[in-house]
């Protein structure tokens, strides 16, 4: 696994624009790193804005902080890395999200780390290196 750089969950790029306690918690991880996003985190994003109707200055920004990422585009090998995660589970009786599975896809086609608060949505994947972050109560 290439640990130069990461692909960042949803969450964890939520966290980052939102500042506060959880962005606090992922710094270190993050620091010194290319961080990357998939092309289903930056739509999800999208979405949020949409049912939240945000207003212009709010998706300016979003855009804004789009461009602090690199953002890995849909390939040939993402989409057979993600039917290889979904016959693999299902044939073992697990499902899990269907974007979080092409997520789990972008990060095996790259070989590399992906950082999500979210970690039981992605432990179930053969391969898959996650990097989590719980907070200690």
């Amino acid at each position: 696994m290439n640990n130069a750089r990461l692909v960042l969950d949803t969450n964890i790029v939520s966290y980052l624009m939102r500042g506060g306690t959880e962005a606090e918690l992922y710094a270190p991880i993050l620091e010194n790193r290319l961080l990357a996003i998939t092309f289903i985190t930056v739509g999800e994003l999208y979405f949020g804005a949409e049912y939240r109707n945000w207003g212009d200055t709010r998706r300016k920004a979003l855009e804004t902080q789009l461009r602090n990422f690199v953002v890995i585009p849909y390939d040939h090998e993402i989409a057979r890395a993600y039917g290889r995660i979904q016959a693999s589970l299902r044939k073992n009786g697990i499902k899990i999200g269907v974007n979080d599975a092409w997520i789990a896809a972008c990060a095996l086609r790259h070989a590399t780390p992906l950082v999500t608060h979210n970690h039981k949505h992605f432990e179930p994947v053969a391969g898959l290196e996650v990097i989590s972050k719980q907070v200690e109560g």
